[in-house]
């Protein structure tokens, strides 16, 4: 059976250069950072020449990246410390209504704990945050705004450079303080360009998992002067800033896949386009009554997010499973009970029709012969499962969608489609 992973927002696979990096800090290179002796002197280095090439991938200097083990812990490491740090001139943060789940637990957290109050960013059908809406959110007291780089689960890219520019204009006006803008970047880091200082944000948050470094591994961009709070307590590390025993290999795993990854990234960028337009284009060709979520062109070159109408994501997950396909569902089974995830409700899917929603993730190792058997092969298996669904037989039958519940508005969707 062949194995095609198109789940790469979820982790990817190891560049060969990658591991062949960070062997020898798994053989001989065992020494701690801290020690003061030959083998730790080897390993400090390697931190430090991971620390310089994951800087010159954002584009700063190497003493504004803290390592971190994920990409979650970076967000929580910039929102709760960021906010813990100036919460003297405010208890505002305003995060985008899509946020992964690190940035949007990490602000409910402040608001249990210690009575920040959290204001939710609206999106518009595509995903793309209302800047306008941005601009009346923004308070004397808001020491934070989230707004992610791009959403992994739709693919949609947000226009950072002009959220931080309406954040400057705010800034010049403020009175007291000032309000920081954190970008978390993991889903698009190391597969677009990412130049934090042409986005002018004041922290960013970067996962190696994500352009085919090691699991285990991540960073936070700290802009000079900004301050944050540690999250992590109990040594020197990372400048005081995030305590514990250095994560040697992975460091200089993820250093080194930053370097091929900015090396990489223009003739991968292409390649990724082209098979993800391919997957756009041919599959409603295929299979009837299929919708793309996320912006059509505004989105991550490897990102391709659809609604299939009248069956469940989870079982088509499992069906392409035995077919040696590897995709992910963008809903979530919770009590019993269908959910839609946080995002697709955020744009305005019908539940009926999110349901259906699946995740296909491209990855530079994604060939030609992959996406043509994903093709060739998901096809048969949506038919097979509407062959089952009371919701398409009375759709067959009668010609109209049985209402899934209150709010149900299936024009809406094909409204959204057809913008």
């Amino acid at each position: 059976m062949p194995c095609v992973y198109l789940d790469n927002h979820s982790s990817t696979k190891l560049d060969p250069e990658v591991i062949e990096t960070m062997l020898p800090y798994f053989k001989d290179l065992y020494g701690n950072p801290q020690s003061l002796h030959e083998l730790g002197i080897k390993s400090k280095q390697g931190i430090d020449t991971a620390r310089k090439q994951v800087s010159e991938l954002i584009n700063c200097s190497a003493e504004e990246i803290i390592f971190t083990s994920s990409g979650s812990e970076a967000n929580n490491l910039a929102i709760k410390g960021v906010a813990m740090a100036y919460k003297d001139y405010g208890k505002h943060i305003i995060v985008s209504s899509i946020e992964h789940l690190s940035v949007l637990y990490s602000a409910r957290r402040l608001k249990q704990l210690f009575g920040f109050e959290i204001s939710f960013l609206p999106v518009d059908n595509y995903g793309i945050v209302k800047i306008d809406q941005l601009k009346n959110l923004l308070r004397e007291d808001t020491t934070l705004v989230c707004v992610q780089l791009a959403n992994p689960e739709i693919g949609t890219i947000q226009p950072i450079k002009e959220i931080a520019q309406v954040i400057k204009e705010f800034n010049a006006q403020k009175k007291n303080g000032k309000t920081f803008l954190h970008c978390d970047a993991v889903s698009g880091c190391g597969i677009i360009p990412v130049d934090v200082k042409e986005l002018e944000v004041d922290t960013l948050s970067l996962s190696a998992a994500q352009f085919h470094g090691p699991l285990g591994a991540a960073a936070l961009y700290v802009k000079k002067g900004v301050r944050v709070v540690p999250q992590i307590d109990g040594g020197i590390q990372e400048n005081g800033r995030r305590a514990g025993t250095e994560n040697v290999p992975c460091i200089v795993g993820l250093g080194k896949a930053a370097e091929i990854a900015k090396l990489q990234m223009e003739q991968n960028y292409k390649k990724l386009v082209s098979k993800r337009d391919k997957i756009i284009s041919e599959l409603p060709k295929k299979i009837e009554y299929v919708y793309l979520n996320g912006h059509p062109t505004q989105r991550l070159p490897n990102n391709v997010n659809f609604s299939f109408e009248f069956v469940e994501g989870e079982s088509i997950v499992l069906l392409l499973n035995l077919k040696g396909i590897y995709v992910t569902s963008g809903s979530a089974c919770s009590s019993k009970a269908l959910k839609l995830s946080h995002v697709l409700e955020a744009i305005g899917i019908d539940p009926a029709v999110g349901q259906g929603s699946v995740v296909f993730t491209l990855s530079k190792y994604t060939t030609e012969e992959e996406i043509d058997y994903l093709l060739t092969n998901l096809p048969p298996i949506i038919e097979r499962l509407r062959s089952y669904s009371p919701l398409y037989s009375h759709f067959l039958k009668t010609g109209t969608r049985m209402v899934a519940g209150p709010g149900t508005d299936y024009e809406h969707h094909h409204e959204h489609e057809e913008k």
